[in-house]
């Protein structure tokens, strides 16, 4: 094995508190960005635009993506650098809470669509800054032997995030201006652990000599030369592609396709999508931890996130063919239980294939890239399909297949794999 280079010394065994502290910030930091995605952004362009609101949705959501894209990795690399007093890694979670939950403000009051997308753009940069400093804490403290587990801890708050932030503004809150004010108030309340009981992570000595002659785009370049990295990079893409795809619309596919208030009088569609991610977060939680457990277990974590490929692929398309509301319900289902293993095994598989211990919040910003890529590309992929060229069994036919590229190619093996436990 020749691309890893660790520290010399391993870090000691984290705890509880630890734990707790990582997965608060980030389960703020999830509901940040979700609920707006899943509900918010949604209701708020739907009321602007009513006859445009998927081409909206898609511009806001997007211009965001693409953003986050540049701001996450440059933040990372940044966090990477920095020796101020309040620590290296804090000051960029903080600060990105603090900026978050003012952009989500700055939302509350919109009227126009130039204007929601000013308003997003302010919570993506803020959201990457805190994303870079928080995913690079882990290879930072905790030892190989328990990321698996730890990553399921923190996974899991993307779906608790999502679940519970659509109940918020669809429970406890009943106008988007509230949701927004609620949601930020969350994100900083859920901060705090992570700054008492987290410890800062330490410099690492690196090669900066020669970041500085190739400044931080050579430097990203240079991370995707290692075959693992690339691996890691290509797979995380593929995922959140498909991730990106076939969710963006879920609210308006409730609605409008399968016409949830009328199968249900009564009830409102907000509430058919809560009930669905009720049910994909509980799949996700238990098989989070599972994954995660066995992983750490066995010391092999690729099978299982081709495993995980293709249990999401089977839940993507049968909605391609049988869009009813039982079908969605099991889709839900499966969907749940194939993330799920996905999210935790494969976020320890990613901190045992960085290239240098010095630069883990740049290879994980550069990571990020493939994470907010997909969510540039969703919109370009998902709003033409949606509108024009099949609807919305053309939406998850492409869902799943890109689930089975997902699980092809996360099945295969680089030469660096072959080498270590990690295959």
């Amino acid at each position: 094995m020749t691309a890893v280079a660790a520290p010399t010394t391993a870090p000691p065994r984290v705890g509880g508190r630890f734990v707790t502290g990582m997965a608060l910030a980030s389960l703020g930091m999830w509901t940040a960005l979700y609920t707006p995605v899943q509900v918010l952004l949604a209701q708020q362009l739907a009321v602007i635009t009513p006859e445009g609101k998927e081409s909206a949705l898609g511009l806001v959501t997007g211009l965001g993506a693409l953003v986050a894209v540049v701001a996450n990795p440059v933040a990372g690399a940044l966090s990477d650098r920095t020796t101020s007093r309040f620590g290296r890694r804090k000051p960029w979670v903080a600060g990105g809470a603090l900026l978050a939950a003012a952009g989500l403000l700055l939302l509350l009051n919109q009227s126009s669509v130039a204007g929601v997308a000013v308003g997003w753009v302010v919570v993506q940069v803020a959201l990457s800054a805190m994303l870079a400093g928080l995913v690079a804490t882990v290879p930072d403290r905790v030892p190989e032997n328990q990321r698996g587990v730890v990553s399921a801890w923190v996974g899991a708050t993307q779906p608790m995030a999502t679940l519970a932030g659509t109940a918020l503004v669809t429970v406890v809150v009943s106008t988007v201006s509230a949701g927004y004010a609620l949601v930020a108030g969350v994100v900083l309340v859920l901060l705090v652990p992570f700054l008492v009981w987290v410890p800062d992570s330490p410099a690492v000595p690196g090669p900066r000599a020669e970041r500085r002659r190739g400044g931080f785009f050579a430097s990203f370049a240079a991370a995707l030369r290692h075959a693992d990295f690339r691996w890691a990079w290509i797979t995380r893409f593929l995922i959140q592609l498909g991730n990106a795809t076939g969710t963006l619309y879920l609210l308006y596919f409730l609605r409008d396709e399968i016409r949830y208030e009328s199968l249900f009088p009564g009830k409102r569609a907000e509430q058919g999508l809560l009930l669905l991610v009720l049910i994909y977060t509980t799949g996700i939680v238990v098989s989070a931890f599972a994954g995660g457990w066995l992983s750490d277990r066995l010391g092999r974590r690729k099978g299982l996130v081709t495993a995980a490929g293709l249990v999401i692929a089977a839940g993507s398309a049968p909605l391609a063919v049988w869009p009813t509301w039982p079908v969605t319900v099991l889709s839900a289902v499966l969907l749940g239980l194939g993330y799920g293993v996905y999210v935790s095994v494969d976020q320890a598989l990613i901190t045992q294939v960085l290239p240098a211990a010095s630069d883990n919040g740049r290879d994980l910003g550069v990571i990020s890239i493939a994470n907010s890529l997909p969510h540039v590309l969703g919109p370009v992929i998902a709003a033409p399909l949606v509108s024009s060229l099949g609807g919305y069994p053309a939406l998850f036919t492409v869902t799943a297949l890109l689930g089975l590229a997902f699980a092809g190619q996360s099945g295969r093996r680089s030469p660096v794999a072959a080498s270590n436990t990690c295959s």
